[in-house]
């Protein structure tokens, strides 16, 4: 396919991390590129930004470990800068009783604290994490390959048996384990190894993190799967801050991108993906520009693409009735807080910065509160008891705050993605804000009265600032038939569109959401490959 002068080969509509990787390995290649971003930032919901006067903060996104690491060795991330530190601790966890319990740490660090509750946990803790590890190191291989396209017959068979052998070959243990996290609700799988509130709500919080859902909930077992498949500087299962916010992971791939000749376009939003009889042939931004293409490849949610994007009548009709279908909405809000001290907390007297500040924070000590917050959500809009973790990164980074004051990330649960009887987020902002807060100050009683200024994002603001749907931080609900070659849709589980020419690389295409870069990673390769430019001769994307 020849390209018309002044077009380009690829253009990227988002610049959020994924259309950033994938801009960077498609440059590589030698394609000429464009990445078309929305807002007058790069880095879609990975960005840092001034909230209150003095104060920065990750505005969304804010935490790594899900980070590939090939995509940090191939787009030299730490030579241009990226500093990840890792939380000593991985979670802090306040009990109802006015105790806590630390996660992380080390084996035997995690063994003693659990030990505080139940001998009998903390002596199952390792087999625990030696099965769940085995999945784990499954799904961080399949999570690298493109999902099989069941229209490619005999070969898509292949494709499945090749990504399923380390499973088909697996013991019939690893077997088990993983039918159960696939299917099973996250606690009847932890009623399986563990008897004490805390533990299993330390570990099922992950179950609940951007989903709306019960840890009571078929298939939230997977979700806490996904959220321990990460690692970071080589170490499994550990979570980090980045120095200078998650703006930093992205102003770096940013830097990569330009340094290959990508145009990054700021705002420069996309209104329409133009559609000819043989395909794609470019996307209009809603300045008026036209941008000629051959290949246009979405990082955004894969309604947003096919309901607002494109014109009904360049879809099949049964095409676009099930991505209507597509489940989204994460029952989130999200908190940026500036603090001019750090919270003292009844369990854990202290404002002088302990591990556990810079941990991450749990407020939800048991199952029964977590599924009680979705219940709560579900009938009256959001949760009398929110599930809050609080992340503090100015403890390890003083780039963000003034000297001797803080900020705070505040990422609550649950929050219904519309409100019930017409209500509207808009009027409601702020009095979720505040009762976020007493949450937290029932924890910490001095915590309101640091509260120096404060920036409230509702599920209605995170569609409108990053085009989150429904306010779904991972571009749509990552239950088990949303996933795999079902992400966006069967037939096009593979990063291609139902277009000649389109391609989808963001969250909404498998492995799913998280700042992993694998998404993008991925739909390269796949881009690369109809183009004639993997393979001899070319760079490889293993």
């Amino acid at each position: 396919m020849e390209r018309k002068p002044g077009a380009y080969d690829a253009v990227l509509v988002g610049g959020g991390h994924n259309g950033l990787v994938c801009a960077f390995y498609l440059a590589r290649a030698g394609l000429k590129v464009r990445v078309l971003e929305r807002r007058g930032i790069v880095g879609g919901a990975a960005v840092t930004e001034e909230f209150h006067p003095g104060f920065r903060n990750s505005t969304a996104s804010y935490t790594v470990s899900l980070l590939n690491p090939k995509v940090i060795a191939d787009m030299k991330l730490k030579d241009r800068g990226l500093r990840i530190v890792k939380r000593p601790i991985s979670n802090f966890l306040p009990t109802v009783d006015g105790r806590y319990l630390k996660a992380g740490g080390g084996l035997e660090k995690t063994q003693a604290e659990i030990a505080k509750f139940s001998a009998k946990d903390a002596a199952r803790l390792p087999a625990y994490y030696d099965h769940l590890e085995r999945v784990a190191d499954v799904l961080r291989s399949v999570s690298e390959k493109t999902p099989p396209n069941p229209k490619r017959g005999v070969a898509a068979g292949i494709d499945v048996l090749s990504q399923l052998w380390p499973v088909v070959r697996g013991s019939t243990d690893l077997q088990r384990d993983i039918l159960d996290l696939f299917t099973k609700d996250a606690r009847s799988f932890l009623n399986r190894w563990f008897e004490s509130d805390p533990i299993k709500a330390a570990f099922g919080f992950d179950a609940v993190v951007g989903n709306y859902a019960s840890p009571d909930t078929p298939g939230s077992a997977y979700v806490l799967l996904h959220h321990v498949f990460g690692e970071v500087d080589g170490e499994k299962g550990v979570w980090g801050h980045a120095i200078g916010g998650m703006g930093a992971i992205t102003q770096a791939m940013a830097g990569a991108c330009r340094d290959l000749g990508v145009e990054i376009s700021l705002d420069a939003a996309v209104s329409r993906v133009r559609v000819g009889p043989n395909g794609v042939e470019g996307v209009e931004l809603e300045g008026g520009e036209t941008v000629e293409a051959q290949r246009v490849i979405a990082n955004v949610n894969p309604r947003l693409l096919y309901t607002r994007l494109i014109a009904e009548s360049d879809l099949d009709t049964g095409f676009l009735e099930r991505i209507r279908e597509w489940k989204c909405g994460s029952g989130t809000v999200r908190m940026n807080v500036a603090l001019s001290e750090l919270p003292d907390f009844t369990c854990l007297p202290g404002k002088e910065g302990g591990e556990h500040h810079r941990s991450g924070i749990i407020l939800a000590p048991t199952l029964n509160y977590m599924d009680r917050a979705f219940a709560d959500a579900k009938v009256h809009g959001w949760s009398k008891a929110p599930i809050v973790e609080i992340l503090i990164p100015s403890t390890v980074d003083d780039s963000l705050a003034p000297p001797g004051q803080h900020v705070a990330s505040l990422f609550c649960q649950q929050f219904a993605p519309q409100l019930p009887d017409g209500k509207i987020w808009a009027d409601y902002r702020d009095t979720v804000a505040e009762h976020i807060i007493d949450t937290v100050t029932s924890y910490a009683p001095n915590f309101r009265a640091s509260i120096l200024g404060r920036m409230t994002l509702t599920p209605m603001d995170l569609e409108e600032k990053f085009g989150l749907i429904g306010g779904d931080i991972m571009h749509g609900a990552m239950s088990l038939d949303q996933m795999w070659a079902a992400r966006p849709q069967l037939g096009h589980g593979d990063y291609r569109g139902p277009l000649r020419g389109l391609y989808m690389c963001g969250a909404g295409s498998h492995p799913g959401g998280g700042v992993t870069g694998l998404p993008g990673r991925n739909a390269a390769r796949e881009v690369l490959r109809d183009a004639g430019r993997l393979g001899w001769g070319h760079p490889t994307i293993n």
